[in-house]
């Protein structure tokens, strides 16, 4: 089903499906899994250009080498701008911590006050996937299996996927927005309990 909130078209699967990220459970895989890198916009391009030498010394050598070599993105199948890969795999910005998790070398330069661009908004609002149509934005949940720890997680701290995301959903759409979801999501939950 779809809710309309202004402009945008909203799966209520981000109402009804439970998620929290399990770092420990899936080690950070949708960063080094996948078809093409992370999406981005072409500001963020502009931004990860601009930030460039201030991220570098967070990143692994091959992703250096990678970017040195590409650039800090390429156009998928689509024409879209993403994220440059490493040899077709990882995203050119992981390390890996102490524990073996893929983590963002974007966002720890900024977890480091190093740059105020936390990293690519696709990513800060994985599992919700946006798509820019003429007259609307349509906001989906896209299901992976790599997130099934996720949606474990999700579902034994019952929290849904937008209130799960509302730190990136507010950076992305605002306070008033996120409120006008987070009203809609009670009145669609208050509706599928009386019909069952």
């Amino acid at each position: 089903m779809l809710v309309e909130i202004d402009d945008k078209l909203i799966s209520t699967e981000l109402f009804d499906r439970k998620f929290v990220c399990d770092l420990n459970a899936c080690k950070g895989a949708c960063c080094i899994e996948g078809d093409a890198g992370a999406p981005l916009t072409y500001e963020e391009v502009d931004k990860i250009e601009e930030d460039l030498d201030v991220i570098l010394p967070y990143m692994r050598p091959e992703g250096i080498e990678a970017i040195k070599k590409e650039g800090v993105y390429y156009l998928d199948r689509d024409g879209e701008p993403v994220t440059t890969l490493i040899n077709g795999g990882e995203c050119a910005f992981v390390y890996f911590d102490e524990k073996g998790i893929a983590k963002c070398a974007i966002e720890k330069a900024h977890a480091e006050g190093k740059t105020d661009f936390k990293k690519p908004i696709s990513c800060h609002l994985y599992p919700i996937r946006v798509k820019k149509f003429e007259e609307f934005t349509a906001l989906g949940y896209d299901e992976w299996e790599i997130c099934d720890p996720a949606c474990t997680l999700g579902a034994s701290l019952d929290v849904p996927v937008y209130k799960f995301l509302k730190e990136p959903i507010i950076r992305e759409w605002g306070e008033d927005f996120y409120n006008e979801m987070e009203n809609v999501a009670l009145e669609w939950k208050k509706e599928t309990e009386q019909n069952q």
